[in-house]
């Protein structure tokens, strides 16, 4: 079955970094686009990031758009997200998400939490 198990979250002073990780299996990852989404407390869940199949296109929200950087490795059915540059309104359980359909439905991950504090 699929399953995305995402890890590197943790708590971090403003300005520091975290790289968060989304392993993946149940399919055939190098063909799925894969998103990364976050929600804090009493917000909607957010989209974070996106990058396509293969790793050569990605998109971001502008608020992260020059400190985050989506990555991933095919050979290790593995999606990244390294941010940099924390600050307090990061904070949010992020999770991974698969973009394109398998079987005709899109999978979540578990969620990692990420706190940005002094």
């Amino acid at each position: 079955q699929v399953q995305l198990v995402e890890s590197g979250g943790g708590l971090v002073q403003p300005g520091g970094s975290l790289r968060l990780s989304c392993a993946a299996s149940g399919f055939t990852f190098s063909t799925i686009a894969m998103r990364w989404y976050r929600q804090a407390p009493g917000n909607e869940r957010e989209l974070v990031a996106t990058i396509s199949s293969d790793g050569d296109s990605t998109d971001y929200v502008d608020s992260v758009k020059g400190r985050f950087t989506i990555s991933r490795d095919n050979a290790k059915n593995t999606v990244y997200l390294q941010m940099n540059s924390l600050k307090f309104e990061d904070t949010a359980v992020y999770y991974c998400r698969t973009w394109g359909l398998i079987r005709g439905r899109r999978y979540w991950g578990q969620g990692t939490q990420v706190t940005v504090s002094s």
